[in-house]
C-alpha cells in the first residue's frame, strides 16, 4: 500500500474513505473535521453527534455512508484531550486500515493529519505515527495459508493544507515509511517457521537485506575468534552456527553505537529440554536478531551520522549426542568460565561471546536486545519490556526515546546481591542462579562480559510474541525495540 502525503484540502481529493477526527464531548467539531462536517450539510454534528451519540471515545469509529457519492465518512474518537497519545494515533489509524481491508470496498483512503489540529500535537509526529498505523495494519502473515485475503485499500493519504505543517508532516511520512516497513521485516523474519530459517539462512538474509556491509562468520572462523560459549550452545545442532556483523559507517560520526540481538533460531532448551507448550513457539528466539538486522536496513536509508554495528551469534539450542551438558565449563572469549547450570539459559551464553566482540570494536555504547528470560515476562508481562545496564544516564535516556516510539521499558534493577545466585564451584560464574530475580540475575551475568563501555540490556521475553492481538492488531510477532533503536540512533 502507498501512503503519501498531499498539499491539498481534505474534500479535493478523491477517495472511497475520508477519515476524520473527534475529540470527546465535543459537540460542535472545529478544524478540518468542521470543515468537512458543513460541506456535508452538517451531518456530523446534527445526526452522528446529535441523533446517534457518538461521543469520540478513543477507539471508537463511527462509518457514515454518504449515498450520494457512493463515500463513506469515518469518524475516529481521540478520547480526551489531556490523554491523547501519538501512540494513540498510530493505533487509531492501524484499525481503520484494517477496517477498511476487512469490509474490502475501499482501494484509497484520505485522513486529515490527526492530532495535529484541534489536539495541537506536533505535525511532524503525528505524520510518522499516522504512516506506522497504515503500514502496520496492512500486515499479515499468512505465507503458508492457501486462502489468502488481499487488502484491498492500495492509498492512504494524509491531506494537509497549510503549509508549514504540510512541510514537517512531509518529514514525518518519510520518517514512518521506513520505519513502518523495518518493523513490518522484522516480523515476517520472526514469524518464519524454523524449518525455513535457521542460522545460515539468517545469515544470507542479513546480507541482502540489511544495506550496509555485512561480514558471515563460520564455524571455524568463530573459533578462531575465541567464541568458545557461542559455539558451545550450537554445537547440538546440525545446522552451523554463523556470526554476523553489520557495519553503517558514515564520514565523520559523531559517536558509534553497538546494537547486538540475541539470535536464537529456534530453542529447544538442549539437553534440558523445554515443556511441548513452552516449545511450540519458540522460533521467536531471534527476536533480538531480527530487530537489528531491520533497524540497520532503516539506518541504512535514514543516514544519520552514527556509526553503527550490529551483531548476531545466530545459531540452534538443540539437544542431540553432541550437545552441550549441563555441568560442562566453557572458557568464554574474555577468559572467563562459564559452568553450564542449565542448557536452557543459552541466551545469554552466545551473548557474553557477542557482546565481549561489540566491545572490541571500539564502540562509544553498547545495546543488546534479548528474549532472554521467563522471570522478566512473569514480572512484567506483556506490557512492558525489562531493561537494565550499567549506565543509569544512558538507561533514563533509552526509556525516554522509547516512550516517544511508543514502547514501553521498565527498568530492574542489577543489585550485586543478585550476583551471588550465579557463584560457582568450579569456575568463575555459573549461567542461571534459578527462576527468583532470574531477569536481575542474567543481566549481572552478561555485565560480567563488559569491560568498560556503557552498556544498556533489552529483555523482550514478555513482549516480542504476543498469544492475543495488540491495541494495533498484531498477534504473535510484534517486532517490539525496532522503533526505539531507530529513534535512539536516528534522532
Amino acid at each position: 500500500m502507498l501512503v503519501k502525503i498531499e498539499k491539498k484540502s481534505i474534500l479535493d481529493i478523491e477517495a472511497d474513505v475520508i477519515v476524520v477526527s473527534l475529540l470527546e464531548g465535543v459537540k460542535t467539531p472545529g478544524g478540518v473535521t468542521g470543515i468537512v462536517d458543513k460541506a456535508f450539510n452538517n451531518i456530523i454534528s446534527n445526526f452522528v453527534i446529535a441523533k446517534e451519540k457518538f461521543e469520540g471515545k478513543y477507539g471508537s469509529i463511527y462509518q457514515l455512508p454518504l449515498v450520494d457519492c457512493g463515500k463513506k465518512i469515518f469518524i475516529t474518537g481521540l478520547g480526551k484531550q489531556s490523554e491523547f497519545t501519538y501512540t494513540k494515533i498510530r493505533d487509531l489509524s492501524a484499525k481503520v486500515v484494517r477496517l477498511c481491508n476487512k469490509e474490502g470496498n475501499a482501494e484509497k483512503v484520505v485522513s486529515i493529519l490527526q492530532g495535529a489540529g484541534v489536539a495541537g500535537l506536533c505535525p511532524q509526529r503525528c505524520a510518522q505515527m499516522i504512516t506506522e498505523g497504515a503500514i502496520s495494519g496492512t500486515y499479515a502473515f499468512d505465507k503458508y495459508k492457501s486462502d489468502k485475503k488481499e487488502n484491498t485499500l492500495k492509498e492512504f493519504i494524509i491531506a494537509e493544507i497549510d503549509e508549514e505543517k504540510f512541510k514537517k508532516a512531509e518529514e514525518g511520512v518519510k520518517k514512518g515509511i521506513i520505519t513502518g516497513e523495518a518493523v513490518n521485516r522484522a516480523r515476517n523474519l520472526i514469524n518464519e517457521s524454523s524449518q525455513y530459517l535457521y542460522p545460515e539462512t539468517l545469515a544470507e538474509y542479513a546480507v541482502a537485506n540489511s544495506g550496509v556491509k555485512t561480514t558471515v562468520y563460520n564455524k571455524d572462523q568463530i573459533k578462531e575468534m575465541g567464541m568458545n560459549a557461542f559455539l558451545a550452545v550450537g554445537q547440538g545442532s546440525v545446522h552451523e552456527p554463523k556470526f554476523i556483523h553489520m557495519e553503517y559507517k558514515p564520514e565523520n560520526a559523531k559517536k558509534k553505537i553497538a546494537i547486538v540481538g540475541k539470535g536464537i533460531t529456534f530453542d529447544a532448551g538442549g539437553l534440558d529440554l523445554k515443556p511441548p507448550s513452552s516449545m511450540l513457539t519458540m522460533r521467536d528466539d531471534m527476536s533480538g536478531a531480527a530487530a537489528v538486522i531491520s533497524t540497520m536496513k532503516a539506518i541504512s536509508e535514514l543516514k544519520p551520522n552514527v556509526e553503527v554495528h550490529a551483531v548476531v551469534a545466530a545459531c540452534e539450542n538443540m539437544p542431540s549426542g553432541s550437545a552441550y551438558k549441563p555441568g560442562d565449563v566453557i572458557i568464554a572469549k574474555t577468559g572467563r568460565s562459564i559452568e553450564i547450570d542449565n542448557t536452557d539459559a543459552e541466551g545469554r551464553v552466545t551473548l557474553a561471546d557477542a557482546l565481549a566482540y561489540a566491545e572490541e570494536l571500539g564502540v562509544d555504547e553498547i545495546i543488546d536486545i534479548a528474549t532472554l528470560t521467563g522471570a522478566c515476562m512473569v514480572a512484567l508481562g506483556t506490557v512492558a519490556s525489562g531493561i537494565m545496564g550499567n549506565n543509569d544516564e544512558k538507561i533514563k535516556e533509552f526509556i525516554e526515546v522509547a516512550n516517544k516510539a511508543g514502547e514501553r521499558f521498565w527498568q530492574m534493577p542489577m543489585f550485586e546481591e543478585y550476583g551471588d545466585l550465579l557463584k560457582s564451584d568450579i569456575a568463575d560464574t555459573k549461567n542461571t542462579g534459578g527462576r527468583n530475580g532470574g531477569a536481575s540475575a542474567a543481566g549481572i551475568f552478561l555485565s560480567k562480559f563488559i569491560k568498560n563501555t556503557p552498556w544498556i540490556h533489552l529483555d523482550i521475553a514478555g513482549t516480542a510474541f504476543l498469544d492475543k492481538a495488540n491495541s494495533e492488531g498484531i498477534k504473535n510477532a510484534t517486532a517490539v525495540g525496532v522503533r526505539s533503536l531507530i529513534k535512539y540512533i536516528a534522532d
